[in-house]
């Protein structure tokens, strides 16, 4: 009989976030899974960190840090295989996957190779999203405003049209993109609407205003909210 590929939302980074369901779908697998950068330690496995036992099979899925999207998806197409290896042996497989599988998750790579040959639950996990909100106090949305998600490397004009129409916007995946970002938001008269945050929930968090942030420190996991309207 084949197992169950649980793909599992293990949150922005603080075990405390961590769902029950979350904790539950470890302990009931024999394989914990768990995307990597080449080379790095996984984030997503040292959050649940303290759920995992030796018994337990860990198998690390090394993703080459390139920007060309061939050699990444070799690496998923051959981590599918060799997870569904292990749920034909009837074993349960848990996949980690930072903030939430289904919003902007790696854990969405292995489920379109896999959803058709076994038997595959999700656990929803808090998004860096609502933790970047909660760490800025700064609601998402309100009423009948509208939220807009935008990808920092999207084009600027991509970007500006998004803007000019979001009542709050949330632009993700900041990194080397944070100075084209900054300018754009200082040219549409948003810089003092907006709000910056590194790294939510962890002790290393950090918020500050645009004009204090360094370009060159500024990780993949920062956001930036952007709120047009005032106190509700």
């Amino acid at each position: 009989m084949t197992g169950i590929l649980y793909g599992v939302g293990v949150g922005p980074g603080d075990p405390g976030l961590l769902t029950i369901s979350a904790i539950r779908c470890i302990e009931l697998s024999s394989v914990i899974a768990y995307p990597c950068l080449e080379g790095t330690p996984s984030f997503a496995r040292s959050i649940v960190s303290d759920y995992i036992k030796a018994s337990q099979e860990e198998i690390a899925i090394a993703i080459p840090m390139l920007q060309e999207p061939e050699p990444a998806q070799q690496a998923y197409d051959h981590a599918a295989q060799t997870l569904l290896e292990r749920l034909r042996e009837g074993k349960n497989v848990a996949v980690l996957c930072e903030g939430d599988p289904f919003f902007y998750g790696s854990f969405q790579y292995l489920f379109f190779r896999l959803a058709k040959q076994c038997p595959i639950e999700l656990v929803p996990g808090v998004s860096s999203l609502m933790s970047c909100s909660a760490s800025l106090n700064q609601p998402l949305a309100a009423r009948n405003d509208v939220l807009t998600i935008l990808p920092a490397p999207l084009p600027d004009l991509t970007l500006k049209t998004c803007l000019q129409v979001a009542d709050t916007a949330s632009i993700i995946k900041i990194g080397r993109h944070f100075t084209r970002i900054r300018k754009l938001l200082e040219a549409m008269n948003l810089q003092q609407k907006s709000y910056y945050v590194e790294r939510s929930t962890l002790p290393n968090e950090k918020i500050q205003i645009l004009d204090d942030v360094d370009p060159e420190e500024v990780p993949y996991f920062s956001m930036i909210l952007v709120k047009k309207r005032g106190e509700i």
